[in-house]
């Protein structure tokens, strides 16, 4: 069993590393969390133990985690239902597009077309595991409950 992640971003390159380990995540619109006045976006996932995989363990494994984004200006969305809290989708990756030095956007992708886009200040993006979702390789089905997670 592989240690649970605890990753900062702070540049493109560091995101990148993010974003290698969130690919193919699944994430309720229920779990996405804006809170505009702390300039803060959290959202809550069920990702792939990729290094567990890459490990050559046999049984794919899924762990909670929180993927959080300070000194957020905006948050903008496009194709994604916010008022169907039970949708699925799955996150694809994540991307750093600069502006104005630090500032710029956070472009995260998903499938069906769906995306956020997050204006920030600078690059400040942590991944956190919370811990194994406990249903090994299965994922967010029509029976699962919303993480509850509220940063």
């Amino acid at each position: 069993m592989t240690a649970q992640l605890k990753l900062i971003a702070l540049d493109a390159d560091d995101l990148a590393v993010i974003s290698t380990h969130v690919q193919d995540a699944r994430v309720q619109t229920a779990d996405i969390i804006w809170r505009q006045g702390e300039k803060r976006l959290v959202i809550g996932m069920n990702r792939l133990d990729w290094e567990q995989t890459l490990a050559g363990e046999t049984a794919p494994r899924r762990l909670i985690a929180a993927l959080r984004f300070d000194r957020v200006l905006s948050c903008k969305s496009r194709n994604i239902d916010l008022g169907a809290p039970e949708s699925a989708l799955q996150l694809l990756g994540i991307e750093f597009h600069l502006g104005d030095a630090p500032a710029g956007s956070a472009v995260l992708m998903f499938s069906q077309g769906g995306a956020l886009r997050l204006d920030v200040e600078c690059l400040e993006c942590e991944l956190t595991d919370l811990g194994d979702d406990g249903l090994g390789t299965g994922g967010l089905g029509e029976d699962a409950e919303s993480s509850g997670l509220d940063a």
